[in-house]
């Protein structure tokens, strides 16, 4: 060390009174400087600088909220509900553009091949990709805060649902903007809403018994084959799930499949320790 504090300067530094620029020299300087922090130790009480040591250290290892968490306190979210927001790897940029490239891809070739009245390709993939949101929002394999949510006091139905809700609103608000680029089908572009809320109810209502990855596969393998068998009895015509008694199917497979879940809740804490 070239130079040192003095101790005029030292005493009013564990006083709390000395003011910057030379606060941020000295604060700089005793981080270094063993002599230094030993004739401050001997200025005084030092009572409210260890306190202000602890301010600044807590501080410092604070972590820095992102973006996405930083918006959802600015909207009235709760601090740690934010948080498990904002861990949700379906939140981030990469999948929200994934889903949007997917989207834009479909909407195209609905367009470049109107050959029913029916924008089918459309209706048939929108609601898978809530579905996969939901899917990769929760569990070991797939979300890398899991193991802190196990651990966490927050039971485990409460944590899905907040997730859930959230993937929602992101997975149907990108299906709806893409529903406003297909003005040409009117109404029936809308007809994958109630199966999207029918395959995430049901694959949801599964995952304590099948697992979180193997539920919304079993429920989108499903799907799969349900359009592959309409599309052989439609002839041509629109699809089973997209009329108006298909649609009154997915209602009630929705909200079959929302009572049994509501049912089952209590034993999602055991399945996500028992996975852990």
């Amino acid at each position: 060390m070239t130079w040192h504090v003095t101790e005029e300067d030292l005493r009013a530094y564990a006083q709390n009174e000395l003011a910057p620029p030379a606060l941020w020299s000295a604060d700089t300087h005793l981080t270094a400087c063993a002599r230094c922090r030993a004739v401050l130790a001997e200025a005084g009480d030092t009572a409210a600088l260890d306190a202000g040591w602890e301010r600044l250290d807590a501080e410092l290892d604070a972590p820095r909220p992102g973006r996405l968490e930083s918006l959802l306190v600015r909207l009235g979210v709760p601090d740690h509900i934010a948080r498990l927001l904002a861990a949700a790897p379906v939140l981030r940029r990469s999948w929200l553009g994934a889903v949007v490239a997917v989207l834009g891809m479909t909407v195209l070739a609905t367009h470049t091949a109107r050959t029913t009245g029916s924008p089918a390709l459309f209706l048939a993939l929108a609601p898978l990709l809530p579905l996969g949101g939901v899917a990769l929002s929760y569990g070991p394999a797939l979300d890398p805060t899991y193991e802190m949510a196990v651990v966490s006091p927050t039971h485990g139905f409460r944590l899905l649902m907040i997730r859930t809700v959230a993937v929602l609103a992101a997975g149907v608000g990108l299906n709806g903007l893409a529903t406003l680029a297909l003005p040409g089908y009117g109404l029936s572009a809308l007809g994958w809403l109630l199966p999207a809320f029918a395959l995430t109810s049901t694959s949801l209502a599964l995952t304590p018994r099948l697992g979180p990855v193997l539920a919304p596969s079993a429920v989108g393998v499903g799907w799969a084959v349900l359009l592959l068998v309409a599309r052989q009895a439609a002839d041509g015509g629109t699809l089973a799930p997209f009329t108006a008694a298909g649609q009154g199917v997915a209602a009630a497979v929705a909200a079959l499949a929302a009572g049994l879940l509501f049912a089952v809740r209590d034993r999602f804490d055991f399945s996500q320790r028992s996975a852990a």
